[in-house]
């Protein structure tokens, strides 16, 4: 019963976005989510109060696409070079799939909400890079001189400010490009 339950939430939540960054938020009814994720009205606000509350679900969305990378990626790359293409697959599904105003009001969700889905720990995306970060740490790629969770808080903190940096400047350059460039060298910084 919980696979369906969360089968019905994920459709909902993958019509949403693809109606989202094709129409934009404000010209996007719930009647056209329900009726292209395929469920009901019922279905829609059993699981959100109002379209209002989808932007927070967007990081339900960027798990979806952890577990993904988590089933795909080669169990063989060094943690480093994990963290990197983990990244890029991100930032990459971002400039592809979600506009610069969805991601925006993601963040303007996460600082008005009480609940903070982005800082949850138990979301796939901090226990994957918690494992990716104690394998590089057991590699010896990352220095013991940081706790696993002062690097991933780090890790996440970056990643974030990228997509917030992003958010204020209109998506005016490649995010992926920039992180390209950049994350290396704040990941050298922990080895």
């Amino acid at each position: 019963m919980k696979k369906s339950i969360n089968s019905t939430k994920s459709r909902i939540v993958s019509a949403a976005w693809q109606l989202f960054y094709e129409q934009g938020f404000d010209n996007t009814t719930v009647d056209e989510i329900v009726e292209l994720s395929g469920t009901s009205k019922g279905s829609f606000y059993h699981y959100f109060g109002s379209k209002d509350a989808l932007p927070a679900s967007l990081s339900y969305l960027f798990d979806e696409k952890y577990e993904e990378l988590a089933e795909t990626m080669d169990p063989s790359m060094a943690a480093f070079d994990k963290l990197i293409y983990m990244n890029q697959e991100l930032f990459l599904m971002i400039e592809n799939t979600v506009s610069v105003d969805i991601l925006s009001r993601l963040f303007s969700a996460q600082l008005i909400s009480p609940e903070r889905s982005l800082l949850d720990a138990s979301r796939t995306y901090y226990k994957l890079l918690r494992k990716t970060v104690i394998e590089g740490q057991q590699q010896g790629v990352f220095s013991n001189e940081f706790t696993t969770t002062d690097i991933t808080k780090a890790y996440a903190m970056f990643e974030r400010g990228m997509m917030y940096d992003w958010c204020l400047s209109d998506g005016n350059y490649s995010i992926c490009q920039y992180a390209a460039q950049m994350l290396p060298k704040f990941l050298k910084s922990f080895c």
